[in-house]
C-alpha cells in the first residue's frame, strides 16, 4: 500500500537522527557515565595519599608532619601486624 499525498502537498521529511530528542536521551545517558567515571579516576589517582615506606622512618617518627599525620600514622598502624598481642 503507498501513501498519497494530497495535491500540492510535499511528503514530511524526517528529521535528521540529531534532531530527535530520545537520541540524545538514549546517547546522553551513558555518556554522562563514562565522563564521571573518567573524572573519578583523576580525581583519585591526583589526590591518593603518600605511603611511608621506611620502617626506620615509621618508628622513629620522622616524618614530615601535616594537617592529617594522626590518620596516616593510625592507618601505617592498622596496616603493620601487632607483635606484641602474642
Amino acid at each position: 500500500m503507498t501513501r498519497s499525498t494530497p495535491a500540492g502537498m510535499a511528503a514530511p521529511v524526517a528529521a535528521p537522527w540529531w534532531r530527535v530528542g530520545m537520541v540524545w536521551l538514549v546517547i546522553g545517558g551513558p555518556l554522562v557515565v563514562v565522563v564521571a567515571a573518567i573524572a573519578t579516576a583523576v580525581i583519585a589517582y591526583t589526590g591518593a595519599d603518600s605511603l611511608v615506606t621506611d620502617p626506620e622512618a615509621m618508628r622513629q617518627g620522622t616524618t614530615k608532619p601535616v594537617a592529617n599525620t594522626p590518620a596516616i600514622q593510625a592507618r601505617n598502624h592498622a596496616a603493620t601486624a601487632s607483635q606484641s598481642g602474642r
